[in-house]
């Protein structure tokens, strides 16, 4: 039993670890998969320009919004959805 009566071992440093080593590969995944899929749709495969075009950038800035806002909508379904099942903290 925990100190604080919650019937759940904390945590050892290893397993803090592990997660923050985790969170880190999921948000590094996420990143690589916002810029491959942002830069298809909105970078023009030419490359006419040495810099983006005004078109571009607000392309990118949108699709690179938009992803993060479906992120946070799924991360905080999943996790409704996990303490609705006992997984949560």
């Amino acid at each position: 039993m925990s100190l604080f009566g919650f019937g759940r071992p904390q945590p050892t440093s290893a397993e803090k670890i592990a997660a923050v080593e985790n969170e880190l590969r999921v948000v590094a995944e996420m990143h690589s998969r916002m810029i491959k899929l942002c830069t298809l749709k909105c970078v023009d495969k030419t490359y006419r320009e040495g810099e983006l075009s005004k078109g571009e950038s607000v392309c990118l800035d949108r699709c690179a919004a938009k992803f993060f806002e479906a992120h946070q909508t799924i991360s905080e379904q999943l996790q409704r959805e996990g303490a609705a099942r006992g997984f949560g903290a």
